[in-house]
Parts: structure tokens; sequence; C-alpha cells
């Protein structure tokens, strides 16, 4: 009798399981210098040492990993070979053509899949670049910055995991008073079923710099990504960086985020969650020069029996920043939202100005969101606010526009829109405003 197997079973077959064994085929696979190998490695040691996340822990008490086991995923992913425009498939083509952009790069699983350079960054001393190509060429910037100034490796269970087998990753480096006109866009496609990923964007914008960056994440059936995102923002530097997460139902997604920022210094960091079958992003403002503006902007639409859950930090440690966080969402189904956010404001941090705010629009009476925004203030001469909110869509508004000839839908429709408003104005790309404009209309007609 001839026993019949799919390829992705033959591939799962042949993969060996998570292990120190794991780390090193992955650092063979790139052949990788010995000073990351040994990253790797102690990493590795990190993350068996660190306990999974237990529901009595606040950070996970509702967000449950129930179903989640690392052994139902390949370890990482074999990178394919570079291609060209016209061999990409018509999905990736089509997300490139959605923005301009200064140049791009796209990943593939576990390698780089195509890039382009519209604008001759090189010539500007612009480094934007496979993060695998960085440290074999730019040795010293990488490991002087990867995972030592804005995340840790033993942050927790996640963020030591993906230290270990990081796969594929865009570093940025933009020198000292450089501006890139155009954005910097990022593609990472999880093309392979059932696999692990661990996608890492590490930007260092040098004093009086400019720079926009877009991460796009895309694919990802029953599959796996624990990514990382590290901002050093140096002082008068301006940043605006953007994380579109849109992978398939059926992923689990966890992020570790941080941009760390100098003096005088502006951020606008625009975080989106479409996708996922759970998301569980830790997202952190430090803010370590005086002077220092930084804006935190959220959007998420669950449906289905999607769970996302971000939690976020707003670090004051030196007086006169201004930092602004607003997330807005709107559940179906049903979908189950959590927000946990903090100010925390060190005892010197005088003149603070710190504002957080969480909206939540409840289209279904079966979906339910949780929001806990916390003060932590040790300063006396601060300002600092924070609001949440949950509500369903108001009869009377809908009875409103159903008066001036709108049916109950294109009524109901608006108002999720305009809901969605005051983030969608802060988003500094306008094709990335009409993007995520057509996904929440196609999620609100879902």
């Amino acid at each position: 009798m001839t026993v019949m197997i799919n390829e992705q079973e033959e591939v799962k077959a042949a993969a060996a399981a998570f292990s120190e064994e794991s780390v090193r085929n992955l650092s063979a696979a790139h052949n990788e210098p010995e000073w990351m190998l040994n990253f790797r490695l102690e990493a590795w040691r990190t993350f068996e040492s660190l306990p999974w996340p237990k529901s009595t822990d606040e950070a996970w008490r509702r967000t449950r990993l129930t179903g989640f086991d690392l052994k139902n995923f390949v370890p990482f992913a074999s990178a394919g070979e570079v291609m060209a425009h016209s061999e990409l498939s018509p999905m990736l083509q089509n997300e490139l053509s959605e923005m301009d952009s200064a140049a791009s790069l796209i990943f593939q699983d576990g390698g780089l899949l195509y890039a382009i350079d519209h604008e001759g960054l090189a010539e500007k001393g612009v480094i934007f670049t496979d993060l695998h190509a960085a440290v074999r060429d730019h040795a010293d910037l990488v490991q002087r910055h990867f995972m030592t100034e804005a995340i840790e490796v033993d942050r927790n269970k996640f963020s030591a995991l993906h230290a270990a087998l990081w796969d594929t990753g865009a570093f940025i480096y933009v020198p000292k008073n450089t501006k890139v006109d155009l954005p910097l866009q990022i593609i990472l496609n999880q093309a392979s079923d059932g696999v692990g990923g661990y996608h890492h964007t590490l930007l260092i914008a040098e004093e009086g710099a400019e720079v926009t960056v877009v991460d796009d994440l895309v694919g990802g059936v029953k599959g796996m990504q624990s990514s990382a995102v590290e901002l050093l923002i140096r002082d008068n530097a301006v940043v605006r960086y953007m994380n579109l997460q849109d992978f398939d139902h059926s992923l689990w997604n966890f992020l570790n985020g941080r941009a760390v920022m100098g003096r005088h210094t502006d951020l606008r960091w625009i975080q989106v969650s479409w996708g996922s079958r759970l998301t569980k992003a830790f997202l952190d403002l430090d803010m370590r020069g005086e002077g220092g503006h930084g804006e935190l902007l959220g959007l998420y639409f669950p449906t289905g029996r999607q769970h996302i859950d971000h939690q976020t930090l707003q670090l004051h440690r030196v007086p006169q920043c201004f930092s602004d966080l607003l997330f807005n969402g709107a559940l179906k189904d049903r979908a189950h939202n959590v927000y946990m956010g903090i100010i925390k404001v060190f005892p010197n941090a005088q003149k603070t100005d710190a504002f957080q705010r969480n909206g939540n629009l409840i289209l279904d009476s079966t979906a339910r969101a949780d929001s806990i925004p916390g003060l932590e203030i040790e300063a006396d001469d601060v300002r600092c606010t924070h609001a949440a909110t949950a509500a369903q869509v108001e009869d009377e508004y809908v009875f409103y526009l159903m008066a001036r000839g709108l049916t109950r839908p294109q009524a109901e429709r608006m108002i999720v829109q305009g809901f969605f408003q005051a983030v969608l104005d802060r988003v500094p790309v306008e094709s990335v405003q009409e993007k995520l404009a057509r996904v929440i209309e196609r999620k609100i007609g879902g």
C-alpha cells in the first residue's frame, strides 16, 4: 500500500524541532559570523530559562495562549532566491504599486525576495538593506545596536525566541542631517504554511535625520510570527513609522517594539492590526532626551473570533516631553480586544505632557473590549490624562442618517468610517491612508 504525504507534511517531518540545533542550522544557512551565532545561542539559553506566560501574569490575564504549541510549527522556513519584479506574484506586485517609495525590500519566508532603490540612497550615505547583508557588510553598526539599546533579549519569552531565531529583517541607517523624502517600504510575505517567522526592523536615525518607514506584513496560514521593531532616534531627528499587520486569521502574532528617543525628536508611530488569530503586541515610547514629541496611534478591527491585545508604555524619563496615544478600534462577531497602557513619569521628568485614549466601537453584542489605561506619576509638575470608551453604534445616529436617504448598512458604514477618521487623518502617507480606508470598507462590508 502506498501512503501519500502532502508536501507540507514532508517539510515538517524533515525539519528539526525547536532546539539549539535549529539555531545553529539557521545561522549556518546564512553563513553568519561567530559573534552572531554566539548571540543567538545565548538568546536560546535565555528562552529556555524563561517561563511561558501564565494566566496569573498581569500582562496575560486577558490573553491566554490556549491552543498555542511550538510543536505545531516548523522552526523556520528556508530562504528562496531573489527575484525580478516580473517574477513576483500579482499580490506582491500590487503591494509594491500601492505606494510611491524611495526604495523597497520584499521578504518571503526566511529570506530576501526582491529589492529596488529608486533614489540612489547610498549616495546620501543611507543604508537600507537586508539585515543579513548588514550583519556581513556593516557588522560594527549592527553588533552595537541589535537588541542592545531598545529591546532586551530577556524582555519576555517571545523576545528571546525572536533573538535566537530571527530570520528576515530590514536595517535602516540615516546619517546626520539627511532627509529621505519618500517612504522606505518593507513587505513581509509569510508564504509557507505552518512555519515560524521572526521579522526584525532596526532603524537608526542619526542627529537631524528625517525618514518614513512602512512595514507591511501579510500571509502566514496556520503559522506564527514573533517580530521585533527597534527605532533608535537621535537628537532632533524626525521619524514616521507604520506597522501594517494583515496576516492570515490563522496566524499567531507576537510583537515587541520600542522607540528610543533623544532630545527634541519627533516620532509618529502608526500601529495597524487587521489580521492574525491572536496578536499580543508590546509597544513602548522611551523618551530619554528633553523636548521629545512622540505619537503612538493605533487602528484595529477584529472580526470572527480574532483576539487583539496591545500593551503600551509611555516612558517619560526626562523633563519637558510630550506624548500622545490614540488607539481606536471596531469589533464585530465574537472578536475580543484588549488594550492595556501605562504612562510612567519618572521623578525628574517635570513639565511632562502626556495623553492616552482608547476608543472601542462594538458592532455586535457578542464582541468584547477590555480597556485598562493607567498612570504612574512620580513628578509633581505634569499634565497627564487617560480615557477609555466602549460603546455600540447609537440608534439615533443611524436614524439621523437614514432620514437623509441612507440605508441602515450605509449609515453604519459611515459612522464606523468617521470613528476611524481621527486616526486616519494622522497617517502621514496619503497612499497608506487610502489603503487603510479600503481595508476598513472591506471589513465593514464583510
